[in-house]
């Protein structure tokens, strides 16, 4: 009876967000609802675990909330800075070094500060939403990665390096090479990505400028075109020819310039912080994060009795549960000592890249999600079948 209830809750909590706007909008009060009728479900609601719920997002929620007021103090610097970024380096280089190395130093600075960087950088980006999401969420999977290196970066290595009693760097020793070459790949993809994304973006925009500006000549076919010396790209498109360095500075946060403002339906623009906004998005965050550990504590049985027993190649599958789940309570449920090494790895690595598909999956993605307005449809777009792709290439490195 209490397995069954578990495992309604568990598809309530992956198909609810997709079926219902209100829920994929709230999806933080979804989530704490879940968790307490998990833990009811289970019998381990108790003041100790409530205690516990309430504690674990207090150091995320005063991160979040205290970068976000730096980040509204010094916006002004911050943004002539990237401008001049911009202006000097093509955007899908900036692109590869933010995914490369975001990821990397997140084992060194927290999953959580590189994750609140990424979307300070993100924000001034001269690209439209669209094509944000997808640096976004690349970015979130490289971040994820590279944060399980040492037990600093988050909470999934600090629970593994303790229950093996290891040494501070046996997970960089251990996953080191898969890791480190996964952030290169990300890294390549996203700056492919943003390369199409400009070349498509800038297209998109000479077209629209030339059907409400230029005359037709006597074939029908619009004329050579300009581009606007304000335009935030410098507009080529004659001969095909086309130049990814920014002609001019990058739009403020909440603003679209002018040459990627296609259309304004299309678009959602993100407000300029104010410190309303900055204390809210701090909220939702330590609810989000209640809301995980009340769901991990829930589904602990669920876990024990299917989950614990099972070959490390199925476990491996299993373990794309932890893109709604606190894959840190995977870890601590799953991880032990009489494990050989291979097991350690597809334990590990499968909550890895299952974290990065949706949003509660892990810490990075709840960020960037809440502050660019992400909902859980446009990050399971991109994230599934990334994702995806990433376990079924894993599996067969460490099949075969």
């Amino acid at each position: 009876m209490v397995i069954g209830a578990l495992l309604l809750i568990l598809l309530l909590v992956l198909v609810l967000p997709f079926l219902v706007r209100w829920l994929e909008e709230n999806l933080e009060i979804f989530f704490f609802v879940m968790g307490l009728a998990a833990v009811a479900v289970s019998g381990a609601l108790s003041k100790e675990i409530i205690l516990i719920a309430l504690k674990d997002p207090i150091k995320i929620t005063l991160a979040v909330f205290l970068a976000g007021a730096l980040s509204n103090l010094l916006r002004d610097y911050y943004s002539r800075f990237m401008q001049k970024v911009y202006k000097k380096l093509p955007l899908s280089v900036v692109v590869f070094f933010i995914v490369v190395v975001l990821g990397l130093i997140s084992s060194v600075i927290t999953a959580i500060i590189a994750a609140l960087i990424l979307v300070e950088i993100i924000n001034l980006m001269p690209l439209v939403r669209k094509h944000k999401i997808v640096i976004v969420v690349l970015a979130c999977f490289s971040i994820g990665l590279g944060a399980a290196l040492t037990p600093i970066g988050e909470p999934l290595a600090t629970i593994a390096v303790s229950k093996l009693d290891a040494d501070f760097f046996y997970l960089f020793r251990l996953l080191d090479r898969f890791i480190i070459p996964s952030l290169v790949i990300f890294g390549l993809i996203s700056a492919a990505y943003t390369s199409w994304a400009v070349k498509h973006q800038r297209e998109e925009s000479g077209l629209k400028e030339q059907f409400e500006a230029q005359p037709e000549n006597d074939e029908g076919l619009v004329t050579e075109t300009a581009a606007n010396t304000d335009d935030v790209f410098e507009t080529r498109l004659l001969e095909g020819e086309a130049t990814e360095h920014i002609a001019a500075p990058a739009p403020e946060i909440g603003q679209a310039s002018p040459a990627i403002n296609l259309a304004q339906s299309e678009e959602e623009i993100i407000e300029r912080d104010n410190w309303k906004s900055i204390i809210i998005r701090a909220a939702k965050i330590y609810l989000f994060v209640m809301a995980l550990t009340l769901l991990g504590e829930g589904f602990k049985p669920l876990i024990d009795t299917y989950v614990l027993n099972l070959n490390y190649k199925i476990l491996y599958w299993i373990n794309i549960v932890s893109a709604v789940l606190d894959n840190a309570t995977l870890t601590a449920a799953e991880i032990s000592p009489r494990m050989d090494v291979m097991q350690i790895e597809s334990i590990i690595m499968g909550l890895l890249f299952a974290g990065g598909m949706l949003i509660p999956g892990n810490i990075p993605n709840i960020i960037s999600a809440s502050k660019l307005r992400i909902s859980s449809t446009e990050w399971a777009k991109i994230g599934v079948p990334f994702g995806l792709v990433a376990m079924i290439a894993f599996f067969m490195v460490m099949c075969f």
